[in-house]
């Protein structure tokens, strides 16, 4: 349990958000396809990012790590894969589970042990796996079909084509895009192409890999819903810089809006960058939405984001698709807003299949704060009405021990963006009123946030 002690005099922060998950995680299997040492700085070390380098590891790669310096150096061999028999654990990481999937596909003669945490052993895999079927790989399934654990086969990539459903991930998608230029060599054309099944979720995340391959080297060509990628990788030693995790950056941008006379400036974050969710702060800043009011700088070449509180206090209807991983930190924050104004977040289906079911948990914990009639759902939709502030202090009031308990099912986005809430000072005199339990779930992609939090205190 942690309870979140209210700021009291916040008026200003400055910010370096942690490296990204997606971009390092990327970087990783990019750098073991290209050919050459890759050393990567402004690397995050989290739980996710060890999953990767384990994984590469037990495959054979060297991959020196230095968290205190936050680099990593990594021998890619070109897409040669030199274990041909291991046992990988991709603990609850989605990178790691379907971009290793899809690397091991180029291995001839290969046969690989998958597993997963309880909830990665329900997350979707089933649109990379069928495609990888097509394409030769060979799949014995020890529980459900379509699903961790199984064995995989691999014999290689010879076809020069590939047709995915990556609806319910766009990381399927990403997967084959990064194997792509090296398939583009195995199958003897020098091209590979992936074609997209309908539309995919979180489209900014695909746009990032195809900007990724680029910079590692690769050739990508992206025609609507049709990838064409060839050439392999670039050869030689090559320096690669993180950007700052803009999903992270989520958390503080949204701070001026609890305590409406401050200001946070968020070092690193470049809304030109990788990154779809950098444009959180600017999604909520123009109208008719309002919460926030962002500047955009460079200094001495780095780039960085100052947020201050918007002109609006009142909820609206907006659709989060594109950068749904930061929906969370708005829903969170919807206890704020001018009662009854509603706030409804849509195009967020897909997060029902993540780390958790991330629309009935923040639904479930919200209703705590504000009352089951007040919070409702769809299938792909989360509304939350305001109350007025004297009935969130009679809720706070009359829980165990006059302070909130939020669930996080292991959810690290729950629980940051919750420890942000609790950051309102609701009673007027600094008493915490919620408590976030399982705090540590946060390793998974943002070790020290709530270290980082304490710090921005005054």
């Amino acid at each position: 349990m942690l309870s979140i002690k209210p700021f009291r005099h916040f008026r200003r922060a400055s910010v370096t958000p942690p490296g990204s998950k997606s971009i390092t995680n990327r970087a990783l299997i990019l750098a073991a396809l290209r050919m050459g040492t890759t050393h990567l700085t402004g690397t995050l070390f989290s739980e996710d990012t060890y999953t990767m380098i384990a994984c590469l590891r037990k495959l054979g790669f060297r991959v020196e790590a230095n968290e205190a310096e936050k680099t990593v150096e990594i021998d890619g061999l070109g897409g040669e894969i030199p274990a041909s028999r291991a046992e990988l654990f991709v603990a609850n990481a989605g990178t790691a589970a379907r971009f290793l999937t899809a690397m091991l596909a180029l291995k001839k003669d290969g046969e690989f042990f998958l597993d997963g945490s309880d909830a990665m052993r329900k997350r979707p895999m089933s649109g990379l796996l069928d495609a990888l079927a097509r394409l030769g790989c060979e799949f014995e399934f020890h529980g459900e079909r379509g699903f961790f654990p199984f064995t995989m086969k691999t014999h290689g990539v010879s076809a020069g084509e590939i047709t995915v459903d990556a609806r319910a991930s766009s990381q399927i998608l990403s997967a084959l895009m990064q194997i792509a230029p090296v398939a583009g060599t195995q199958n003897g054309t020098g091209i590979f192409e992936v074609f997209l099944k309908g539309e995919t979720v979180s489209r900014p995340f695909v746009e990032m890999t195809a900007r990724m391959i680029a910079q590692f080297g690769g050739a990508v060509e992206a025609r609507g819903n049709a990838f064409t990628c060839g050439g392999g990788y670039a050869r030689g030693d090559f320096d690669y810089a993180v950007e700052p995790d803009a999903t992270a950056a989520s958390y503080f941008a949204i701070l001026p809006f609890v305590h409406r006379n401050s200001e946070v400036c968020i070092k690193g974050l470049d809304t030109n960058g990788l990154q779809g969710d950098a444009a959180f702060s600017v999604e909520l800043a123009v109208p008719p939405h309002d919460l926030l009011s962002v500047t955009l700088e460079t200094q001495g070449g780095a780039a960085f984001c100052r947020v201050s509180a918007g002109t609006s206090t009142r909820g609206f209807d907006i659709d989060f698709n594109a950068i749904s991983d930061t929906f969370l930190t708005l829903a969170a924050v919807a206890p704020l807003l001018e009662a009854g104004t509603p706030l409804t977040i849509r195009g967020i289906a897909h997060t029902r299949k993540q780390e958790t079911d991330r629309v009935a948990a923040m639904a479930c914990e919200l209703a705590k704060i504000v009352g089951a009639e007040n919070v409702s759902q769809t299938e792909d939709s989360l509304t939350v009405s305001p109350v007025p502030r004297s009935e969130l202090r009679s809720r706070a009031d009359a829980a165990p021990g006059g302070k909130i308990r939020i669930a996080t099912y292991r959810d690290h986005r729950v629980a940051m963006s919750f420890g942000i809430l609790g950051t309102f000072d609701l009673r007027g005199d600094g008493s915490p009123w919620i408590e976030i339990e399982n705090p540590e779930c946060c390793g998974k992609t943002f070790p020290d946030f709530f270290e980082v939090l304490e710090k921005i205190r005054e």
